[in-house]
């Protein structure tokens, strides 16, 4: 079972957010806590998988949170739930440790495949996450020619494909109906991509094909 717990400061949208996931396979929820103390309290003597945390405003207080968690619990997977999606609030987010990013208009199919990933040893992020890659980016697009080239010749054909994909925003479920694989194919394909080309995290890997021009601007 992959043990689940949330962090949200009002206990009815917690409860919410428990009901709705819960008979999902594989699922349990360990609890609901409003603040990052309560959780860090609990997981000591009952650890989890995944904290699902709900953020409602880029509240600084939370990259701090997210630190001192992933630094206790580095086994612990931080998925965020941001109803507030600045971009600079995201990367720190990101940078902070958390390895998932949800905006406010997912859905629960969207939020199993993220806990779903982030067990399994990868990173989740919504489609909105593209978009705040390509605004903070875009400035850095000037890579060498030839090291462009050197580096996208490791990549196999159905690589370039995945990471084409997966920049243009499709999630894991959508690239894998898409190339007709399944979704653990795909995510073993990001992460051979990522280790041949020496990437550390997706934001990297999405950086990377902007950069080498694999995903292009509408």
């Amino acid at each position: 079972m992959i043990k689940v717990a949330l962090v949200e400061k009002h206990p009815v949208i917690c409860d919410a957010v428990s009901a709705l996931l819960n008979g999902a396979d594989e699922i349990e929820i360990s609890g609901c806590h409003q603040t990052f103390d309560d959780l860090t309290k609990t997981i000591r003597f009952e650890p989890v998988h995944v904290v699902l945390a709900i953020f409602h405003s880029p509240d600084m207080a939370n990259i701090d949170n997210i630190k001192k968690l992933t630094g206790l619990f580095p086994k612990v997977k931080v998925l965020v739930l941001s109803l507030y999606n600045n971009e600079k609030f995201i990367l720190k987010l990101i940078k902070a440790g958390a390895k998932g990013h949800l905006s406010s208009d997912t859905n629960r199919s969207e939020i199993l495949e993220a806990i779903y990933t982030l067990r399994n040893g990868y990173e989740f992020y919504a489609k909105t996450i593209t978009n705040i890659l390509l605004n903070n980016y875009l400035d850095q697009k000037g890579n060498d020619t030839a090291e462009k080239q050197q580096r996208q010749q490791e990549l196999s054909p159905r690589e370039l494909e995945v990471l084409k994909n997966f920049g243009e925003g499709l999630s894991n479920r959508e690239i894998a109906d898409k190339l007709f694989i399944s979704i653990r194919t795909v995510e073993t394909h990001k992460n051979n991509i990522m280790k041949k080309i020496n990437l550390k995290t997706t934001v990297d890997l999405v950086k990377f094909a902007l950069k080498n021009n694999i995903i292009e601007l509408d």
